[in-house]
């Protein structure tokens, strides 16, 4: 490889590292954004006073906030590999370069990263929604206690 391939390949792998580093950052930002969300959403709808099954509004944002979570968990590991991908193949290939589609990262670190299932279950995720669903079936029980 010629020095002016090189170079050219270096500044690709910084262009694409950087972008890739911004897309971590925003899909962070995002899976922290979601548990705010969550925690409003949800104490405002157990606050909410009515008849005795107004709590049971509370487990839709529940779940589908620690889905969203999820979700954005996992797109920040597969970026994530992609970014490890890059340092060590971007100076040695072409292959892929400056591809950052959710397809081809799922064809191509799908099989090297955590499925959904398995980041909705793992320990950070199952502790903060898992205090959630106490908290809510407390609300909904505490009636009856």
């Amino acid at each position: 490889m010629t020095t002016l391939e090189e170079k050219t390949l270096r500044e690709y792998l910084f262009r694409e590292v950087e972008i890739v580093q911004d897309i971590i950052t925003r899909m962070g930002t995002n899976s922290f954004l979601v548990k705010g969300w969550a925690i409003t959403l949800i104490v405002a709808s157990l606050l909410i006073t009515g008849s005795s099954y107004h709590h049971y509004v509370a487990l839709l944002p529940w779940f589908l906030f620690w889905v969203y979570d999820a979700y954005f968990l996992r797109m920040e590991k597969l970026y994530r590999k992609l970014s490890d991908w890059l340092a060590d193949n971007r100076l040695k290939s072409e292959e892929f370069l400056l591809n950052m589609n959710k397809s081809n990262l799922e064809s191509r670190f799908g099989k090297k990263t955590p499925c959904l299932q398995q980041v909705m279950f793992s320990k950070t995720l199952v502790a903060f929604y898992g205090l959630l669903l106490v908290m809510i079936v407390f609300s909904v029980f505490g009636d009856f206690l």
